[in-house]
């Protein structure tokens, strides 16, 4: 048995030593600190005497944290939600090469009741900063500021309550979301960790069975969350391909995350059986699906771009032509596009741990800024930007996550040692 999964300690569990600990709160504590100097100087700096773009509205400093907020919001509980989503895909495609890091995108999932919270809270706090059509005014039809667009579009938010309201059926969207993101996850993980107990063949089948139904309720409850929740900001305006384009950007992210974590516990001495056919498998992930956004944003932007229709072109127009936003559309498209695209092409660059290591933070840092594209215009127009607030927000809600992440993963065995295919996942090579 001397290539066998049996040499391993497939009971191997994840040390988060105190002082791995202590480094990520050090982090936390610094962009604790940096955010709070950056909120400072937002309010001694005020800006409260510009008027807001987005409808003559006074700006003031804690708009731009809520923005903040609800970009590190999104984007991690995208990050937490598609760890869910690669697990179930590995299962739901009898894939076999995974069956040794499945426990990995599986522990993103411990942030969703913690990112469920943060989502809900916010918006009760700060959803008239954030969205425009929560305004009751606009759908006043005999008012000065009625809009006949968002009026028309109010059913979606507030049905079966009258419009301006309490968007009751928003909120219902996002609590169900939540409910059955979080629901999947525990059913998911419990009949994961049955199986290292139990082994044979009938957990894998309920877990592909439970996989299946997840990825079906994920396919639509994405798309839905990213109208709700990015798409609605900008309210005039819409996009068939938004659904899509959210969905590959957490994609990316996600799976940047997962190959960043691979590589992490492999330098460590854990994960024995994943070798560099199991990282190169990750670093195509990466590489394609980075290809496969920037099909996604050359669409969108392309279609809008020669069709020229003012209520779609606005979109583009208010973030290329801006001071503050047009430098990020090209650091957008440097970290997401251009850097993996030419640093991930070879074969060896994507068995490289190094490699993988710094086109992975690069591309965590990148789908950031598409998301801050995403929310920040709309929300604060010129009066925002990227500085001490969003370096101190994204390291608080990076560092959170993480800490979360890897608890998860300590409490229990690296390798799910009874997977029908853990054998097959040892043998892989490609």
């Amino acid at each position: 048995m001397a290539h066998s999964t049996t040499n391993f300690n497939l009971d191997q569990k994840f040390d988060f030593t105190a002082a791995l600990k202590k480094s990520i709160m050090t982090v936390l504590v610094i962009g604790a600190v940096v955010l709070a100097i950056g909120i400072i100087s937002a309010m001694m700096g005020g800006g409260h005497d510009h008027a807001h773009e987005a409808g003559g509205h006074e700006f003031h400093w804690y708009q731009r944290l809520f923005a903040n907020i609800w970009i590190n919001n999104v984007y991690f509980t995208g990050i937490a939600i598609i760890g869910v989503f690669f697990f179930a895909l590995q299962y739901a495609a009898q894939a076999g090469w995974s069956a040794g890091i499945l426990r990995i995108p599986l522990s993103f999932g411990s942030w969703l009741p913690i990112a469920a919270i943060l989502m809900i809270v916010t918006f009760f706090v700060a959803s008239h900063d954030l969205f425009h059509w929560t305004h009751s005014d606009l759908f006043d039809k005999d008012g000065d500021h009625y809009d006949k667009i968002i009026d028309g579009k109010g059913s979606f938010f507030y049905w079966p309550m009258e419009k301006g309201t309490f968007p009751i059926f928003y909120i219902i969207r996002m609590v169900a979301f939540f409910g059955f993101w979080v629901f999947f996850f525990n059913k998911l993980k419990t009949l994961a960790f049955e199986e290292d107990i139990h082994g044979g063949t009938d957990y894998w089948r309920k877990t592909r069975t439970w996989s299946a139904l997840f990825i079906i309720f994920f396919a639509v409850s994405s798309s839905i969350a990213a109208w709700d929740w990015v798409m609605s900001i900008d309210t005039h305006w819409f996009s068939t391909m938004f659904g899509w384009y959210v969905f590959a950007s957490w994609f990316v992210a996600g799976l940047s995350a997962i190959t960043l974590i691979v590589v992490f516990l492999r330098e460590r001495g854990y994960l024995e059986m994943v070798n560099e056919n199991h990282v190169h498998d990750l670093g195509k992930f990466v590489f394609a699906f980075s290809i496969f956004w920037t099909y996604i944003w050359f669409s969108q932007f392309l279609l809008i771009y020669y069709a020229n229709i003012p209520e779609e072109s606005v979109y583009f127009v208010e973030r290329m032509q801006s001071d503050v936003y047009s430098p990020f559309i090209f650091v957008n498209l440097v970290l997401n596009f251009f850097l993996p695209f030419l640093v991930l092409m070879t074969r060896d660059a994507k068995r490289h741990a190094i490699f993988l290591k710094v086109i992975c933070s690069l591309i965590i840092l990148g789908h950031w800024f598409d998301f801050f594209l995403m929310v920040q215009p709309g929300t604060l127009g010129h009066n925002g930007g990227f500085g001490l607030m969003e370096v101190g927000m994204l390291l608080v809600y990076g560092s959170a996550f993480t800490l979360v992440v890897l608890g998860a993963l300590a409490k229990k065995p690296l390798v799910a040692k009874n997977h029908p295919m853990l054998e097959e996942s040892y043998h892989h090579h490609i």
